[in-house]
């Protein structure tokens, strides 16, 4: 519960604020370039590494409800992403559902921890 509250938002608030300035200045492919490049590596790299040095172990029930919300949440994001506005546009509205659905994920975690 500590790696995924605190230290994730820890280690996420450097993408963060260069995801907010980019998006100020007006360059949304640097702000969704850092977005998705972080994401890829702390998937692939961090947990690959971890695996290297020490095979982890992980339930299946974990497994489904990650994935399922996790896969959801990434098709939201593309029908937001590409939107029926035309491509590449996300408003205040948007961002403001895709954060919610974080803290309702986590505070879900958090309260049904086992």
């Amino acid at each position: 519960m500590i790696g995924l509250s605190i230290v994730a938002v820890g280690t996420s608030l450097p993408e963060l604020a260069s995801s907010v300035l980019a998006a100020f200045r007006k360059e949304h492919d640097i702000a969704l370039g850092n977005i998705i490049g972080s994401n890829l590596f702390n998937t692939l790299a961090v947990v690959g590494v971890a695996g290297l040095i020490q095979p982890l172990q992980i339930g299946w029930d974990l497994i489904a409800q990650d994935v399922l919300v996790m896969s959801a949440l990434t098709l939201s994001l593309f029908i937001v992403g590409y939107g029926f506005r035309g491509p590449g546009r996300i408003n205040r509205y948007e961002g403001a559902f895709l954060l919610a659905c974080y803290v309702f994920y986590t505070i879900h975690l958090l309260t049904h921890q086992t």
